[in-house]
Protein backbone atom coordinates (compact mmCIF):
# COMPACT_ATOMS: atom_id res chain seq x y z
CA UNK A 1 0.00 0.00 0.00
CA UNK A 2 1.96 3.44 -0.73
CA UNK A 3 2.13 6.17 1.50
CA UNK A 4 -0.70 8.45 2.30
CA UNK A 5 0.58 11.41 0.10
CA UNK A 6 0.75 9.25 -3.03
CA UNK A 7 -2.90 8.10 -2.83
CA UNK A 8 -4.42 11.79 -3.99
CA UNK A 9 -3.85 13.34 -7.87
CA UNK A 10 -3.12 16.97 -7.65
CA UNK A 11 -5.17 18.18 -10.98
CA UNK A 12 -3.00 19.57 -13.70
CA UNK A 13 -3.31 23.40 -14.35
CA UNK A 14 -4.62 23.12 -17.90
CA UNK A 15 -8.41 22.55 -16.62
CA UNK A 16 -9.73 18.75 -15.49
CA UNK A 17 -8.24 15.88 -16.09
CA UNK A 18 -9.71 12.70 -17.45
CA UNK A 19 -9.96 9.95 -15.15
CA UNK A 20 -7.80 6.97 -15.31
CA UNK A 21 -8.78 3.68 -16.43
CA UNK A 22 -7.98 0.28 -14.82
CA UNK A 23 -8.09 -2.79 -16.74
CA UNK A 24 -10.14 -5.32 -15.39
CA UNK A 25 -8.86 -8.45 -17.33
CA UNK A 26 -8.25 -11.96 -16.63
CA UNK A 27 -5.29 -12.25 -14.42
CA UNK A 28 -2.13 -12.22 -16.81
CA UNK A 29 -3.64 -9.58 -19.20
CA UNK A 30 -1.95 -6.80 -16.69
CA UNK A 31 -0.87 -8.71 -13.84
CA UNK A 32 -4.07 -8.07 -11.99
CA UNK A 33 -6.88 -9.83 -10.71
CA UNK A 34 -10.46 -9.31 -12.51
CA UNK A 35 -13.23 -7.67 -10.70
CA UNK A 36 -15.23 -10.19 -11.70
CA UNK A 37 -12.60 -13.18 -9.75
CA UNK A 38 -12.54 -11.15 -6.86
CA UNK A 39 -13.98 -7.78 -6.39
CA UNK A 40 -12.54 -6.65 -2.59
CA UNK A 41 -8.95 -7.62 -4.10
CA UNK A 42 -9.49 -5.87 -7.56
CA UNK A 43 -10.73 -2.23 -5.80
CA UNK A 44 -8.02 -2.51 -3.14
CA UNK A 45 -5.00 -3.10 -5.91
CA UNK A 46 -6.70 -0.09 -8.14
CA UNK A 47 -7.02 1.96 -5.42
CA UNK A 48 -3.25 1.41 -4.13
CA UNK A 49 -1.81 2.46 -7.91
CA UNK A 50 -4.20 4.79 -9.44
CA UNK A 51 -5.40 6.32 -5.78
CA UNK A 52 -8.54 7.97 -5.05
CA UNK A 53 -10.32 8.23 -8.43
CA UNK A 54 -10.55 5.50 -11.41
CA UNK A 55 -12.67 4.18 -13.70
CA UNK A 56 -13.47 0.57 -14.88
CA UNK A 57 -15.96 -1.57 -16.21
CA UNK A 58 -18.75 -3.37 -13.81
CA UNK A 59 -19.94 -6.13 -16.09
CA UNK A 60 -19.63 -4.16 -19.27
CA UNK A 61 -20.74 -0.59 -17.81
CA UNK A 62 -18.14 2.19 -17.54
CA UNK A 63 -18.00 3.54 -14.00
CA UNK A 64 -15.87 6.12 -12.09
CA UNK A 65 -14.56 4.64 -8.67
CA UNK A 66 -14.41 7.68 -6.05
CA UNK A 67 -12.89 6.88 -2.75
CA UNK A 68 -12.15 10.39 -1.07
CA UNK A 69 -14.40 11.97 1.19
CA UNK A 70 -14.26 15.13 0.42
CA UNK A 71 -15.65 13.89 -3.45
CA UNK A 72 -17.92 11.66 -1.54
CA UNK A 73 -19.57 14.79 -0.03
CA UNK A 74 -19.79 16.58 -2.77
CA UNK A 75 -21.84 13.80 -4.84
CA UNK A 76 -23.80 12.65 -1.96
CA UNK A 77 -24.71 16.35 -0.16
CA UNK A 78 -23.02 19.36 -1.43
CA UNK A 79 -23.70 18.80 -5.22
CA UNK A 80 -26.73 16.22 -4.77
CA UNK A 81 -28.86 18.00 -7.11
CA UNK A 82 -26.25 16.96 -10.00
CA UNK A 83 -27.03 13.58 -8.81
CA UNK A 84 -29.62 10.39 -9.50
CA UNK A 85 -30.16 6.47 -8.83
CA UNK A 86 -30.68 6.25 -12.48
CA UNK A 87 -28.39 3.80 -12.80
CA UNK A 88 -28.22 -0.09 -13.23
CA UNK A 89 -27.59 -1.13 -9.66
CA UNK A 90 -31.43 -0.08 -8.80
CA UNK A 91 -32.72 -0.46 -12.00
CA UNK A 92 -32.10 -4.03 -11.86
CA UNK A 93 -34.42 -4.45 -8.34
CA UNK A 94 -37.23 -2.16 -9.31
CA UNK A 95 -39.35 -4.51 -10.78
CA UNK A 96 -39.25 -5.95 -7.06
CA UNK A 97 -39.30 -2.81 -4.93
CA UNK A 98 -41.43 -0.84 -7.36
CA UNK A 99 -41.23 3.15 -6.61
CA UNK A 100 -40.41 2.61 -2.54
CA UNK A 101 -37.64 4.83 -1.17
CA UNK A 102 -34.40 2.17 -1.89
CA UNK A 103 -34.46 2.37 -6.02
CA UNK A 104 -36.89 5.67 -6.16
CA UNK A 105 -34.59 7.42 -8.74
CA UNK A 106 -35.01 11.11 -6.84
CA UNK A 107 -36.43 14.23 -6.90
CA UNK A 108 -39.19 16.02 -5.29
CA UNK A 109 -41.49 12.74 -5.35
CA UNK A 110 -38.60 10.96 -3.78
CA UNK A 111 -38.46 14.15 -1.09
CA UNK A 112 -41.90 14.10 -0.82
CA UNK A 113 -42.46 10.48 0.17
CA UNK A 114 -38.98 10.78 2.73
CA UNK A 115 -40.83 13.39 4.08
CA UNK A 116 -43.87 11.42 4.94
CA UNK A 117 -42.20 8.27 6.25
CA UNK A 118 -38.92 10.04 8.38
CA UNK A 119 -40.68 10.92 11.40
CA UNK A 120 -41.81 7.38 12.01
CA UNK A 121 -37.70 6.36 12.10
CA UNK A 122 -36.66 8.96 14.75
CA UNK A 123 -34.69 7.41 17.45
CA UNK A 124 -37.44 8.14 20.23
CA UNK A 125 -39.81 6.25 17.80
CA UNK A 126 -37.21 3.03 17.65
CA UNK A 127 -37.13 3.47 21.43
CA UNK A 128 -40.91 2.17 21.66
CA UNK A 129 -40.02 -1.11 19.75
CA UNK A 130 -37.04 -1.94 21.85
CA UNK A 131 -38.77 -4.22 23.97
CA UNK A 132 -39.98 -6.51 21.34
CA UNK A 133 -36.39 -6.29 19.92
CA UNK A 134 -35.02 -8.13 23.30
CA UNK A 135 -37.88 -9.89 23.64
CA UNK A 136 -37.40 -11.73 19.95
CA UNK A 137 -33.71 -12.16 21.06
CA UNK A 138 -34.35 -13.39 24.34
CA UNK A 139 -37.06 -15.70 22.44
CA UNK A 140 -34.28 -17.34 20.25
CA UNK A 141 -31.93 -18.15 23.53
CA UNK A 142 -34.72 -19.79 25.18
CA UNK A 143 -34.68 -22.10 22.30
CA UNK A 144 -31.04 -22.89 22.30
CA UNK A 145 -31.24 -24.09 26.07
CA UNK A 146 -32.73 -27.37 24.59
CA UNK A 147 -31.67 -27.41 20.68
CA UNK A 148 -27.59 -26.97 21.85
CA UNK A 149 -25.77 -28.26 24.17
CA UNK A 150 -22.58 -26.72 25.44
CA UNK A 151 -20.10 -26.84 22.56
CA UNK A 152 -22.46 -27.42 19.81
CA UNK A 153 -22.02 -25.58 16.91
CA UNK A 154 -24.59 -23.92 15.79
CA UNK A 155 -25.80 -22.17 12.32
CA UNK A 156 -25.50 -18.39 13.34
CA UNK A 157 -26.47 -17.43 10.05
CA UNK A 158 -29.62 -18.97 9.46
CA UNK A 159 -30.44 -18.19 12.95
CA UNK A 160 -30.13 -14.46 13.06
CA UNK A 161 -31.93 -14.84 9.59
CA UNK A 162 -35.20 -15.90 11.96
CA UNK A 163 -34.50 -13.53 14.44
CA UNK A 164 -34.37 -10.59 12.01
CA UNK A 165 -37.24 -11.26 10.21
CA UNK A 166 -39.26 -11.85 13.66
CA UNK A 167 -38.23 -8.65 14.65
CA UNK A 168 -39.18 -6.64 11.65
CA UNK A 169 -42.65 -8.64 11.18
CA UNK A 170 -42.99 -7.42 14.99
CA UNK A 171 -41.98 -3.83 14.87
CA UNK A 172 -43.99 -3.53 11.33
CA UNK A 173 -47.32 -5.34 12.03
CA UNK A 174 -46.83 -6.17 15.87
CA UNK A 175 -47.00 -9.52 14.71
CA UNK A 176 -45.61 -12.23 17.25
CA UNK A 177 -47.48 -14.82 15.78
CA UNK A 178 -50.20 -15.44 13.57
CA UNK A 179 -51.16 -17.55 10.64
CA UNK A 180 -50.81 -13.85 8.21
CA UNK A 181 -47.16 -13.37 10.13
CA UNK A 182 -46.46 -17.10 9.03
CA UNK A 183 -47.24 -16.49 5.40
CA UNK A 184 -45.71 -13.35 5.31
CA UNK A 185 -42.55 -14.55 6.61
CA UNK A 186 -42.69 -17.76 4.22
CA UNK A 187 -43.32 -15.52 1.26
CA UNK A 188 -40.67 -13.18 1.87
CA UNK A 189 -38.17 -16.06 2.20
CA UNK A 190 -38.94 -17.39 -0.88
CA UNK A 191 -38.55 -14.08 -2.99
CA UNK A 192 -35.08 -13.64 -0.86
CA UNK A 193 -33.60 -16.71 -1.79
CA UNK A 194 -34.91 -16.14 -5.79
CA UNK A 195 -33.20 -12.36 -5.36
CA UNK A 196 -30.00 -13.94 -3.98
CA UNK A 197 -29.93 -16.12 -6.90
CA UNK A 198 -30.70 -13.39 -9.28
CA UNK A 199 -27.18 -11.48 -8.13
CA UNK A 200 -24.64 -13.96 -8.48
CA UNK A 201 -25.32 -13.74 -12.06
CA UNK A 202 -28.41 -10.44 -12.95
CA UNK A 203 -29.29 -11.95 -16.28
CA UNK A 204 -31.95 -12.02 -17.56
CA UNK A 205 -33.72 -8.70 -16.50
CA UNK A 206 -36.16 -9.56 -13.58
CA UNK A 207 -38.78 -8.29 -16.26
CA UNK A 208 -38.51 -11.09 -17.93
CA UNK A 209 -40.78 -13.91 -17.24
CA UNK A 210 -38.39 -16.58 -16.21
CA UNK A 211 -40.08 -19.59 -13.88
CA UNK A 212 -38.18 -18.35 -11.27
CA UNK A 213 -38.95 -14.99 -11.99
CA UNK A 214 -42.92 -15.89 -12.37
CA UNK A 215 -42.25 -17.76 -8.72
CA UNK A 216 -40.99 -14.30 -7.48
CA UNK A 217 -43.80 -12.22 -8.86
CA UNK A 218 -46.05 -14.96 -7.01
CA UNK A 219 -44.05 -14.57 -4.09
CA UNK A 220 -44.33 -10.45 -3.72
CA UNK A 221 -48.14 -11.05 -4.25
CA UNK A 222 -48.67 -13.50 -1.44
CA UNK A 223 -46.38 -10.32 0.75
CA UNK A 224 -48.77 -7.85 -0.52
CA UNK A 225 -52.28 -9.40 0.52
CA UNK A 226 -50.88 -10.63 3.66
CA UNK A 227 -49.95 -6.88 4.30
CA UNK A 228 -53.65 -5.63 2.73
CA UNK A 229 -54.78 -8.17 5.76
CA UNK A 230 -52.76 -6.21 8.38
CA UNK A 231 -53.55 -2.66 6.91
CA UNK A 232 -57.47 -3.71 6.95
CA UNK A 233 -56.80 -5.27 10.73
CA UNK A 234 -55.10 -2.04 12.03
CA UNK A 235 -57.76 0.44 9.89
CA UNK A 236 -60.61 -1.61 11.60
CA UNK A 237 -58.93 -0.96 15.12
CA UNK A 238 -58.07 2.84 14.52
CA UNK A 239 -60.84 3.72 12.01
CA UNK A 240 -58.18 4.89 10.05
CA UNK A 241 -56.77 3.92 6.73
CA UNK A 242 -53.95 4.85 4.48
CA UNK A 243 -55.79 7.47 2.03
CA UNK A 244 -56.55 9.59 4.95
CA UNK A 245 -54.79 12.18 6.80
CA UNK A 246 -53.92 12.41 10.29
CA UNK A 247 -53.10 15.20 11.95
CA UNK A 248 -51.42 12.79 14.57
CA UNK A 249 -49.16 10.84 12.70
CA UNK A 250 -46.84 9.83 14.74
CA UNK A 251 -48.59 9.27 17.94
CA UNK A 252 -51.34 6.68 16.60
CA UNK A 253 -50.40 3.02 15.83
CA UNK A 254 -48.84 0.49 18.35
CA UNK A 255 -46.36 -0.38 14.99
CA UNK A 256 -44.72 0.80 12.53
CA UNK A 257 -47.24 -0.13 9.67
CA UNK A 258 -49.76 1.72 11.81
CA UNK A 259 -47.33 5.12 12.06
CA UNK A 260 -47.00 5.04 8.10
CA UNK A 261 -50.98 4.93 7.64
CA UNK A 262 -51.09 7.63 9.35
CA UNK A 263 -48.37 9.54 8.08
CA UNK A 264 -49.18 13.24 6.06
CA UNK A 265 -46.67 15.30 4.07
CA UNK A 266 -46.04 18.26 6.54
CA UNK A 267 -46.23 20.63 2.85
CA UNK A 268 -49.61 19.05 1.66
CA UNK A 269 -51.46 17.83 4.45
CA UNK A 270 -51.60 13.99 2.36
CA UNK A 271 -50.89 10.94 2.83
CA UNK A 272 -49.61 7.70 1.38
CA UNK A 273 -52.17 6.06 -0.81
CA UNK A 274 -52.58 2.05 -0.12
CA UNK A 275 -50.35 1.17 -2.97
CA UNK A 276 -47.18 3.03 -2.23
CA UNK A 277 -47.94 1.72 1.39
CA UNK A 278 -47.11 -1.47 -0.15
CA UNK A 279 -44.19 -0.86 -2.19
CA UNK A 280 -42.66 0.78 1.33
CA UNK A 281 -43.39 -1.78 3.67
CA UNK A 282 -41.40 -4.14 0.78
CA UNK A 283 -38.79 -2.20 1.04
CA UNK A 284 -38.44 -1.50 5.14
CA UNK A 285 -38.47 -5.51 5.14
CA UNK A 286 -36.06 -5.84 1.95
CA UNK A 287 -33.68 -3.40 3.76
CA UNK A 288 -33.67 -4.66 7.18
CA UNK A 289 -33.72 -7.96 6.47
CA UNK A 290 -30.20 -8.89 4.76
CA UNK A 291 -28.01 -6.27 6.07
CA UNK A 292 -29.10 -6.57 9.92
CA UNK A 293 -28.63 -10.44 9.36
CA UNK A 294 -25.25 -10.02 8.16
CA UNK A 295 -23.88 -7.56 10.38
CA UNK A 296 -24.91 -9.77 13.39
CA UNK A 297 -23.22 -12.99 11.84
CA UNK A 298 -20.07 -10.92 11.77
CA UNK A 299 -20.12 -9.60 15.05
CA UNK A 300 -20.26 -13.05 16.50
CA UNK A 301 -17.68 -14.25 14.06
CA UNK A 302 -15.22 -11.45 15.49
CA UNK A 303 -15.84 -11.83 18.92
CA UNK A 304 -15.32 -15.43 18.43
CA UNK A 305 -11.93 -14.99 16.91
CA UNK A 306 -11.17 -11.56 19.73
CA UNK A 307 -11.62 -13.08 23.03
CA UNK A 308 -10.18 -9.81 23.99
CA UNK A 309 -12.87 -7.81 22.72
CA UNK A 310 -15.65 -10.38 23.54
CA UNK A 311 -13.87 -10.12 27.66
CA UNK A 312 -14.18 -6.23 27.33
CA UNK A 313 -17.85 -6.19 26.48
CA UNK A 314 -18.54 -9.24 28.79
CA UNK A 315 -17.38 -6.74 31.40
CA UNK A 316 -19.27 -4.19 30.76
CA UNK A 317 -22.43 -6.05 30.32
CA UNK A 318 -21.63 -7.81 33.69
CA UNK A 319 -21.60 -4.29 35.34
CA UNK A 320 -24.23 -2.77 33.64
CA UNK A 321 -26.83 -5.07 33.31
CA UNK A 322 -26.31 -6.83 37.06
CA UNK A 323 -28.07 -9.96 35.29
CA UNK A 324 -30.97 -8.22 33.82
CA UNK A 325 -32.18 -7.87 30.80
CA UNK A 326 -30.94 -4.77 28.63
CA UNK A 327 -33.53 -2.10 27.60
CA UNK A 328 -33.29 0.57 25.85
CA UNK A 329 -32.38 3.10 28.34
CA UNK A 330 -28.77 0.94 28.88
CA UNK A 331 -27.62 1.58 25.19
CA UNK A 332 -26.12 4.96 26.70
CA UNK A 333 -24.43 3.16 29.29
CA UNK A 334 -22.42 0.45 27.14
CA UNK A 335 -20.48 2.55 25.18
CA UNK A 336 -18.11 -0.02 24.69
CA UNK A 337 -20.99 -2.32 23.36
CA UNK A 338 -21.87 0.76 20.84
CA UNK A 339 -18.17 0.90 19.88
CA UNK A 340 -18.29 -2.87 18.76
CA UNK A 341 -21.05 -2.60 16.47
CA UNK A 342 -19.58 0.46 14.79
CA UNK A 343 -16.52 -1.43 14.43
CA UNK A 344 -18.13 -4.15 12.93
CA UNK A 345 -20.15 -1.87 10.26
CA UNK A 346 -16.56 -0.35 9.62
CA UNK A 347 -15.38 -3.48 8.51
CA UNK A 348 -17.75 -5.41 6.93
CA UNK A 349 -20.51 -2.83 6.07
CA UNK A 350 -23.30 -5.32 5.21
CA UNK A 351 -24.66 -2.11 2.40
CA UNK A 352 -21.13 -1.89 1.10
CA UNK A 353 -21.73 -0.45 -2.79
CA UNK A 354 -23.93 1.75 -4.14
CA UNK A 355 -24.11 4.18 -7.03
CA UNK A 356 -25.32 7.57 -9.05
CA UNK A 357 -25.86 8.85 -12.02
CA UNK A 358 -24.54 12.44 -13.08
CA UNK A 359 -27.37 14.29 -14.73
CA UNK A 360 -24.94 16.90 -15.80
CA UNK A 361 -21.29 17.07 -16.07
CA UNK A 362 -19.81 17.76 -12.74
CA UNK A 363 -15.70 18.37 -11.67
CA UNK A 364 -14.68 16.10 -8.88
CA UNK A 365 -11.20 17.12 -7.30
CA UNK A 366 -10.05 18.17 -10.65
CA UNK A 367 -11.47 15.34 -12.83
CA UNK A 368 -14.19 15.78 -15.14
CA UNK A 369 -17.56 13.38 -14.50
CA UNK A 370 -19.41 13.41 -17.73
CA UNK A 371 -22.99 13.86 -18.00
CA UNK A 372 -24.86 10.22 -17.71
CA UNK A 373 -21.58 8.97 -15.73
CA UNK A 374 -21.89 6.12 -13.21
CA UNK A 375 -20.62 6.97 -10.03
CA UNK A 376 -19.61 3.72 -7.67
CA UNK A 377 -19.06 4.46 -3.88
CA UNK A 378 -17.79 1.26 -2.07
CA UNK A 379 -17.72 1.50 2.00
CA UNK A 380 -15.21 -1.86 1.96
CA UNK A 381 -12.62 0.73 0.12
CA UNK A 382 -13.42 3.78 2.00
CA UNK A 383 -13.47 1.97 5.59
CA UNK A 384 -9.95 0.76 4.90
CA UNK A 385 -8.29 4.22 3.58
CA UNK A 386 -4.92 4.48 5.06
CA UNK A 387 -5.43 8.39 5.10
CA UNK A 388 -8.42 7.48 7.59
CA UNK A 389 -7.64 4.71 9.36
CA UNK A 390 -4.86 3.77 11.32
CA UNK A 391 -4.10 -0.32 10.95
CA UNK A 392 -7.37 -0.46 8.69
CA UNK A 393 -7.41 -4.54 8.49
CA UNK A 394 -7.52 -4.90 12.25
CA UNK A 395 -10.94 -5.06 14.06
CA UNK A 396 -10.08 -1.82 16.98
CA UNK A 397 -13.77 -0.98 18.70
CA UNK A 398 -11.33 2.00 20.27
CA UNK A 399 -10.68 3.61 17.27
CA UNK A 400 -14.20 5.00 17.84
CA UNK A 401 -13.45 6.54 21.26
CA UNK A 402 -14.43 10.64 21.65
CA UNK A 403 -10.73 11.23 21.45
CA UNK A 404 -10.22 8.98 18.31
CA UNK A 405 -12.86 10.15 16.64
CA UNK A 406 -12.91 13.70 16.65
CA UNK A 407 -10.36 14.47 14.02
CA UNK A 408 -11.91 12.17 11.43
CA UNK A 409 -13.62 13.01 8.12
CA UNK A 410 -16.76 12.64 8.43
CA UNK A 411 -17.42 11.23 5.58
CA UNK A 412 -14.43 8.53 6.09
CA UNK A 413 -17.45 6.33 7.89
CA UNK A 414 -20.59 5.64 5.77
CA UNK A 415 -22.22 2.37 6.94
CA UNK A 416 -25.64 4.21 5.91
CA UNK A 417 -24.53 6.24 3.22
CA UNK A 418 -24.99 10.00 3.80
CA UNK A 419 -26.90 13.33 3.00
CA UNK A 420 -30.54 13.01 1.83
CA UNK A 421 -30.50 9.35 0.70
CA UNK A 422 -28.98 8.10 3.93
CA UNK A 423 -30.50 4.87 5.12
CA UNK A 424 -33.55 6.25 6.76
CA UNK A 425 -33.40 2.98 9.11
CA UNK A 426 -30.18 3.88 10.93
CA UNK A 427 -31.43 4.36 14.11
CA UNK A 428 -33.92 1.19 13.89
CA UNK A 429 -30.57 -0.77 13.16
CA UNK A 430 -28.40 0.63 15.51
CA UNK A 431 -30.47 0.06 18.60
CA UNK A 432 -31.22 -3.61 16.95
CA UNK A 433 -27.95 -4.46 16.47
CA UNK A 434 -26.63 -3.25 19.90
CA UNK A 435 -29.48 -4.82 22.05
CA UNK A 436 -29.66 -8.08 20.22
CA UNK A 437 -25.45 -8.01 20.81
CA UNK A 438 -26.03 -7.17 24.20
CA UNK A 439 -28.71 -10.12 25.16
CA UNK A 440 -26.90 -12.55 23.34
CA UNK A 441 -23.73 -11.66 25.05
CA UNK A 442 -24.61 -11.43 28.21
CA UNK A 443 -25.64 -15.14 28.52
CA UNK A 444 -23.28 -17.10 25.94
CA UNK A 445 -20.04 -16.93 24.50
CA UNK A 446 -18.63 -18.16 21.18
CA UNK A 447 -15.90 -20.21 19.95
CA UNK A 448 -14.46 -21.18 16.53
CA UNK A 449 -14.47 -25.01 15.72
CA UNK A 450 -11.23 -26.55 15.29
CA UNK A 451 -10.22 -26.82 12.09
CA UNK A 452 -12.47 -24.63 10.54
CA UNK A 453 -11.35 -22.40 7.28
CA UNK A 454 -11.17 -18.44 7.70
CA UNK A 455 -14.61 -16.90 7.14
CA UNK A 456 -14.37 -14.15 4.24
CA UNK A 457 -16.40 -11.85 3.04
CA UNK A 458 -18.76 -12.49 -0.09
CA UNK A 459 -19.31 -9.55 -2.19
CA UNK A 460 -22.96 -10.01 -3.16
CA UNK A 461 -25.49 -7.53 -2.88
CA UNK A 462 -24.49 -7.67 0.78
CA UNK A 463 -21.32 -8.07 2.31
CA UNK A 464 -21.55 -11.61 3.58
CA UNK A 465 -19.33 -14.41 6.02
CA UNK A 466 -18.60 -16.29 2.80
CA UNK A 467 -20.16 -20.02 3.87
CA UNK A 468 -22.15 -18.53 6.47
CA UNK A 469 -21.07 -17.90 10.42
CA UNK A 470 -20.92 -21.49 12.22
CA UNK A 471 -19.96 -21.28 15.70
CA UNK A 472 -19.43 -23.12 18.93
CA UNK A 473 -22.03 -22.62 21.34
CA UNK A 474 -21.53 -22.22 25.62
CA UNK A 475 -23.77 -20.74 28.09
CA UNK A 476 -21.54 -18.62 30.16
CA UNK A 477 -22.64 -20.02 33.30
CA UNK A 478 -21.23 -23.86 31.88
CA UNK A 479 -18.49 -22.48 30.16
CA UNK A 480 -17.24 -19.52 32.88
CA UNK A 481 -17.87 -15.57 32.63
CA UNK A 482 -14.22 -15.38 31.82
CA UNK A 483 -12.35 -15.05 27.98
CA UNK A 484 -8.67 -14.99 27.83
CA UNK A 485 -7.89 -11.09 27.87
CA UNK A 486 -5.31 -10.37 25.37
CA UNK A 487 -5.24 -14.15 23.82
CA UNK A 488 -4.14 -14.11 20.43
CA UNK A 489 -6.45 -14.06 17.39
CA UNK A 490 -7.57 -17.25 16.35
CA UNK A 491 -5.90 -18.02 12.47
CA UNK A 492 -9.92 -17.66 11.25
CA UNK A 493 -9.89 -13.98 12.81
CA UNK A 494 -11.79 -11.86 10.62
CA UNK A 495 -10.66 -9.40 12.98
CA UNK A 496 -7.55 -8.85 10.92
CA UNK A 497 -8.99 -8.86 7.07
CA UNK A 498 -7.25 -10.69 4.40
CA UNK A 499 -6.22 -7.23 2.77
CA UNK A 500 -5.87 -8.35 -1.04
CA UNK A 501 -9.20 -10.96 -0.43
CA UNK A 502 -7.85 -14.32 -0.10
CA UNK A 503 -4.36 -14.78 0.39
CA UNK A 504 -3.32 -15.27 4.31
Amino acid sequence: MPAPSARRQAPGSGGPRRVPSVRSGRRGDSGRVSFRNDQLRFLREAAAEHGDVFGFRLFGMPVIVLNDPDHIHQVLVGQRHKYDKEVLMYKMVRPVLRNGLIPHPGGEPYRRQRRMMQPAFRPAVAARFAEGMTDETARMLDGWRDAHRPGDVADLSREFGELTLRITTRTLFSAQVGETARRFAEAFTEANDILGRFFRFPFPPLSVPTPSHLRLRRAIRRMDACVSSFIADSAGNTGNTANTANTENTAGGTDLLGILMNAVDEEDGRGMDLRQLHHEVLNIVVGAYETTTNAMAWTFQVLAARPDVESRLHEELDRVLGGRPPGFEDLRHTPYARRVVDEVLRMYSPAWQFMRRAREEDTVGGYRIPAGANIYLNTYLLHRHPDHWEDPDRFDPDRFTPERSKDRHRHAYLPFGAGERICIGQHFALVELQLVLMTIAQRYRFTIPPGQPPVLPRPLTTLQPGGGVHLEVRPRSAAGTEAVAGAAADPGDPGRAVPEGGRR
